[in-house]
């Protein structure tokens, strides 16, 4: 049953603070006694009091005259009590503040881990705003109710030596106390019931509306220039307002119980008072105790409060774990082997698909999964260069995924120098094959933290030698910091052909043996795509040229692969020459001709590498 419906909500939640003090048992060891020496002054302090009435006040109205010891005595008792409740305080708060920021800050750490560990593929079945929710605010809400657990804790300690006192001052003032709390704990219980599907649907709400903004600033081109301004408002405004009602129906439940929750201790005040006159007048209590008692009732009423905030936050609590624990038992991860490439081989890298097939997992487990890749077999030869070539959907993305080890296949195997890339280390893969994607990611940062990634051996001259290698190294000359120069979010202040090349040239500082360009020159003009392709095939500063994979659309890149291979639905229905296939693949000719056209069509309505000098000295390459 869902955290937020279920009845042990106080359970559960109780269990997920169990697991906080596991992780941090000192810690939260140090804000208990803190915790706990406050309420032991508290109880201290009501003794103090009564006695100061009962044995200095009272008796100094019937002589009319106080005496100065007496009077010294009561205020140093009441000052050393002050201060040990201020040590207490300052030890539990300390601690409950500590314990609670270390585990939200471990808890995202082992999220955004977890992120980095499952494959592609759940990713895909997970929106990023959701993903958001789960790093932040629900790691939050997981441990919202630590800040005040040291005080709920040291006040049940309280409690206990209260209702002990009372016993010990007398069994009907007691009573009265065994009255109160136990309806302090049902009531609490009753809210915490009653607030847990309110709790869960708001956090749910959370990460929807965290979701579709995201949608909306990420899409901010297509929002703008298809005029959905409006549409996507008024979708972001409809679950901002289920959220916005969401935390009313929370708020108003708060309205309702927390009178109550503050009136039950002030109703115990009042009984102890009639109760307490009533025995005084019988004899069976002294001014002293009735004071005591009746002080001790009212300085319980904030302490108490305290397991009412944990009592109160523990739907949240269990909410926002589900949803993070979702994150962290989430099957699916791909492990890496043991077995490392030389990485002294400056030779490149030969990649094999032997007899592939892949399909995406459904969102759903109950629903088929789609095979997008059947028996794919073919080779990258060592210093060759292969492309890929095929109508959209055909699964080109997929076999570049599968190249570099985004993805696994579910049958067959994919093979680096004749090693399944399964059975390689992390590090040997990393170094060894570098995938440029469609879509090309900079960072918020420097060319050269974009280039370098802080991976140890990159300085500048190997930065510059990669940026040479992309056709790069004008335009960054030309910035106005060049390697120091900023770039903004995703690289707003450079170019689509720019943006291509600096992600190129980053994936080249690493001087990969394998390099898989997924259309990762697209935005860049055919001639100086061809010049990189060139390069590529050059022998580069080792001495050995890299073997290259690419997805290749334009007929000029295509004609520099020494291979092509022709896919569709998935399949390898030709491969050889480009020549040969012109001329004997109808499909795979008509297909090019396409392509052709359409580069042509663009040609015509765009400049290509045109620099236009900016009055901030700028100068912004049009690329496409």
């Amino acid at each position: 049953m869902a955290s937020g419906t279920s009845r042990d909500v106080v359970g559960r939640g109780l269990r997920v603070l169990g697991q906080a003090i596991r992780e941090q048992p000192r810690i939260f060891a140090v804000a208990v006694t803190g915790s706990v020496l406050f309420g032991l002054m508290v109880i201290a302090s009501a003794y103090v009091v009564g006695a100061v009435v009962g044995k200095v006040v009272v008796p100094a109205v019937a002589r009319g005259s106080v005496t100065d010891g007496a009077l010294a005595l009561a205020a140093a008792a009441l000052f050393g009590i002050s201060v040990l409740r201020v040590v207490g305080i300052f030890g539990r708060r300390l601690g409950a503040g500590y314990m609670q920021y270390r585990l939200q800050a471990a808890y995202r750490r082992r999220v955004t881990r977890r992120y980095l560990d499952l494959p592609l593929a759940w990713h895909h079945r997970n929106a990023t705003g959701t993903l958001l929710s789960n790093a932040n605010s629900d790691v939050e809400a997981a441990w919202y109710p630590i800040a005040p657990l040291p005080f709920a804790v040291g006040t049940l300690v309280m409690l206990v030596g209260a209702v002990v006192s009372l016993f010990l001052t007398d069994w009907a003032l007691a009573l009265v106390g065994l009255a109160v709390f136990p309806a302090l704990f049902a009531l609490n219980v009753v809210y915490s019931r009653r607030m847990a599907p309110r709790q869960a649907r708001a956090q749910r709400l959370r990460a929807e509306v965290s979701g579709i903004a995201h949608e909306s600033f990420d899409g901010a081109l297509v929002v703008k220039t298809m005029g959905r301004e409006a549409q996507e408002t008024a979708r972001f405004a409809a679950r901002a307002g289920d959220l916005r009602d969401a935390l009313i129906s929370v708020g108003k439940l708060r309205g309702i119980f927390d009178p109550m929750l503050e009136t039950l201790p002030s109703l115990g005040t009042l009984a102890v008072l009639v109760v307490g006159a009533i025995r005084f007048r019988q004899g069976a209590i002294s001014v002293t105790e009735l004071v005591s008692v009746a002080f001790l009732f009212t300085v319980l009423a904030f302490p108490v409060r305290a397991i009412g905030w944990v009592l109160a936050e523990l739907p949240r609590s269990v909410a926002g774990w589900d949803r993070v624990r979702r994150v962290l038992d989430a099957t699916g991860e791909m492990p890496y082997g043991e077995v490392a490439l030389d990485p002294a081989t400056p030779t490149p890298a030969t990649l094999a698909f032997h007899d592939v097939h892949f399909g995406y997992e459904p969102a759903e487990a109950h629903l088929p999964g789609t095979e997008v890749l059947g028996e794919v077999t073919f080779t990258v030869p060592a210093g060759k260069t292969v492309a890929l070539v095929g109508p959209t959907g055909a699964g080109k993305s997929t076999i570049a995924s599968l190249a570099v080890r985004l993805v696994d296949p579910r049958t067959g195997t994919v093979t680096l120098d004749g090693v399944d890339v399964r059975e390689l280390t992390a590090a040997s893969l990393a170094s060894t094959v570098a995938l440029v994607a469609q879509v090309p990611f900079v960072f918020d940062d420097t060319v050269r933290a974009n280039i370098t990634l802080d991976r140890p051996g990159i300085g500048d001259e190997e930065a510059w030698a990669a940026l040479r290698l992309a056709e790069a190294d004008g335009f960054v000359a030309a910035l106005p910091e060049g390697l120091d120069t900023m770039v903004g979010e995703r690289g707003t202040s450079l170019s689509g052909g720019q943006r291509q090349r600096l992600t190129l040239a980053r994936a080249l500082a690493g001087r990969p043996r394998l390099l898989v360009l997924d259309d990762a020159t697209s935005a860049v003009d055919p001639r100086v795509e061809a010049a990189i392709l060139a390069g590529l095939r050059a022998p580069n500063d080792g001495g050995a040229a890299t073997s290259i994979l690419v997805v290749a659309y334009r007929r000029a890149t295509i004609a520099l692969a020494d291979e092509v291979i022709y896919v569709e639905h998935g399949r390898v229905v030709a491969r050889g020459p480009h020549t040969e296939l012109l001329a004997t693949v109808p499909g795979y000719a008509d297909l090019v001709t396409a392509y052709e056209q359409a580069e042509q069509e663009r040609e015509q309505t765009r400049t290509y590498d045109e620099v236009t000098p900016l009055t901030s000295g700028l100068e912004v390459e049009v690329d496409r």
